[in-house]
C-alpha cells in the first residue's frame, strides 16, 4: 500500500469514525465508488500484510451465495453438511480430563477462552484507555408511538497517550416516559429512534411465485415492542468504535491503542472492539437512574449478532443476549459445510472481525476441522446466564434465494445443544433437546432458547418470542 492510499484511507476514516446517533448529527454523505475502491484496496493490502506474517501463500476461495446448484456456490443440503461431525467435547480439558463440577468447570472455561482468544476473535489489549461519559441532552420523544425519553450520550475515550486518533462514542438511552422514576431492562442495540423506511419487494417475474417473503408485511418493530412492554433500549453505532473494514485497524479504539502502528497477529479484531464497546455503554448504564443494570442485555443481527454474543460471553455483567443469524464466526459452527464458509470470514471484507491467527484455517489445503474450539464452546461461556439463538429459513425461489440459509440455522441450534451441557452442569437448563425442531417451534424451556423463523435475514419476527423469553428470565432474577 502507498503512503498516499495509507493517508488517504486514514483520513477518510477519521473523517467517518464519529457518526453519532443524536438528532443534532449531521449524517456524512456516503461514501462515493472511489472512496469504497480505497477502503478494498487498502483491506487487501492489510490483509496480504498478516497473511505474509503467517506464511500463507493462498487461501481457500470464499463461495457465492445466489448462484444455487452452481460451482463454487454455497451447500444447501444438509446432506453434506458434516463433514467432521465429532466436536470438541465441551466438558473435557485438552489434556483429556473431564469436567464433572461447577469448581473444575472454571478451570475449563480458562482454557476454551484461552484457545478463543489466540486463534479467533484475538486478545484483549493489557491496558485500554478508559471511557468518560456524559450526557449531552435529554428530550421527550415519541417513538413508534409511543412516549419516551431520550438520553443522548457520548463516551470519550482517553487519548492523551496518542491524540492523532479520536473515539467518540454515541448511543441514544431511550426509556418508556411512563416509567419516569422506575429504573427498567434495557436491551443494548434493542432499537432506533428513526422511522425505518418500508421495506418494497420487487414484483416476481411472470410465472414466479414468491413462496415466501424476506421479511413479514407486518414485521415487528423492535422499538415499539420493547417500549410497549416497559423496557428500554440503547440505538448505537458499533462503527463509532472500529470501523468495519481491514483499512480502519490503524484507526478506531484498535488504532488508538495501538498507536496508530498495524496489530498483531493475535490482537483483537473487530468483533471483539464492537463487544468492548457495547461493555463501556454497560458502564455507562450501570450509574443511569432510569436503568435497571441487573436486567441489561444485548442484542445484534448478523455480523452484529456475532459481537453481541462475544459482549454476552465477555461481560458478565450483561443478563440475556439475543444472538440473531450471527452464522460463521458466531453462533454457527465452524466445522459445518452450510452456508458461509471459513473462507468468506477469512476473505477480504471479513477478515478484520478476527484476529490475524484465524485465517490460517481458511488457507488452501487446511480446514475449520484443524481448530482447537467450535462455536459451542464459546456459547458455553456465557453460561448459566441465559441465550436466545435464532435466525429465519432456507428460501430457495428465485426471486429470494436463499433466505437466511447463509447463516446455517441448523448449525446454529446444533453449536447451542452441544453448548447445553455446561448450562446443566451449573445448575441452570440447557436447551433440553438434539433434535432440530420444525421451522416456527419456540424452544424455550430452559435458559437456552432457539427459534427459527419462515422468513429470511431478519430479526422481526424473533422479537416477540426473544422478550417474552427475557420476561421470564427476568422475573427468575
Amino acid at each position: 500500500m502507498s503512503w498516499t492510499l495509507s493517508k488517504f484511507v486514514k483520513v477518510l476514516l477519521a473523517s467517518g469514525a464519529s457518526i453519532a446517533l443524536t438528532a443534532a448529527a449531521q449524517t456524512p454523505a456516503p461514501p462515493t465508488a472511489t472512496d469504497r475502491a480505497a477502503i478494498a484496496a487498502a483491506s487487501a493490502a492489510e490483509r496480504d500484510r498478516e497473511l505474509k506474517l503467517l506464511g500463507i501463500t493462498a487461501m481457500q476461495p470464499p463461495a457465492t451465495a445466489y448462484d444455487i446448484g452452481k460451482a463454487g456456490n454455497a451447500n444447501y443440503e444438509e446432506s453434506k453438511a458434516n463433514p467432521y461431525p465429532k466436536l470438541p467435547d465441551v466438558l473435557t480439558m485438552n489434556d483429556g480430563t473431564k469436567m464433572t463440577t461447577p469448581e473444575q468447570w472454571k478451570k475449563r472455561r480458562a482454557e476454551i477462552k484461552a484457545m478463543f482468544d489466540e486463534n479467533v476473535y484475538g486478545k484483549y489489549p493489557a491496558h485500554i484507555p478508559e471511557v468518560t461519559w456524559k450526557v449531552d441532552r435529554v428530550e421527550p420523544m415519541t417513538v413508534e408511538g409511543i412516549p419516551a425519553i431520550v438520553k443522548h450520550v457520548t463516551g470519550h475515550v482517553d487519548n492523551s497517550d496518542y491524540p492523532a486518533i479520536t473515539v467518540d462514542i454515541h448511543a441514544d438511552v431511550v426509556t418508556p416516559a411512563s416509567s419516569k422514576g422506575t429504573k427498567v431492562p434495557l436491551i443494548v442495540g434493542g432499537g432506533s429512534i428513526r422511522p425505518r423506511p418500508a421495506f418494497t419487494r420487487p414484483p416476481p417475474a411472470p410465472g414466479q411465485v414468491a413462496h415466501m417473503l424476506s421479511s413479514p408485511p407486518d414485521a415487528p418493530d423492535s422499538a415499539k415492542l420493547l417500549l410497549a412492554h416497559g423496557w428500554g433500549f440503547i440505538a448505537r453505532n458499533s462503527g463509532d468504535v472500529q470501523a468495519d473494514n481491514g483499512a480502519g485497524l490503524n484507526q478506531g479504539i484498535i488504532g488508538l491503542v495501538n498507536k496508530g502502528q498495524p496489530r498483531q497477529l493475535d490482537d483483537w479484531g473487530v468483533l471483539r472492539a464492537w463487544a468492548w464497546g457495547d461493555s463501556k455503554l454497560l458502564d455507562y448504564l450501570q450509574t443511569d437512574p432510569d436503568v435497571d443494570g441487573t436486567k441489561v442485555g444485548v442484542m445484534g443481527h448478523s455480523r452484529g449478532g456475532k459481537a453481541a454474543l462475544v459482549a454476552e460471553v465477555d461481560d458478565p455483567r450483561f443478563a440475556i443476549g439475543f444472538i440473531s443469524s450471527s452464522g460463521a464466526g458466531g453462533a454457527d459452527l465452524y466445522r459445518r459445510n452450510y452456508g458461509e464458509t471459513t473462507g468468506n470470514i477469512a476473505g477480504t471484507s471479513e477478515f478484520h472481525w478476527f484476529a490475524g491467527n484465524f485465517m490460517k484455517y481458511g488457507a488452501a489445503g487446511h480446514s475449520a476441522n484443524e481448530m482447537p474450539v467450535d462455536s459451542h464452546e464459546f456459547i458455553a461461556l456465557a453460561a448459566p446466564r441465559p441465550v436466545f439463538i435464532g435466525g429465519g429459513e432456507l428460501i430457495t425461489d428465485a426471486l429470494y434465494a436463499p433466505g437466511d440459509a447463509w447463516q446455517d440455522a441448523q448449525g446454529m441450534f446444533m453449536a447451542a445443544a452441544a453448548a447445553s451441557p455446561v448450562w446443566d452442569l451449573l445448575g441452570a437448563k440447557g436447551l433440553g433437546t438434539t433434535t432440530f425442531p420444525p421451522i416456527g417451534t419456540f424452544i424455550d424451556s430452559g435458559d437456552v432458547a432457539f427459534r427459527q423463523h419462515q422468513y429470511g435475514h431478519t430479526p422481526a419476527p424473533n422479537w416477540p418470542y426473544f422478550i417474552e423469553f427475557a420476561d421470564k428470565e427476568f422475573k427468575k432474577r
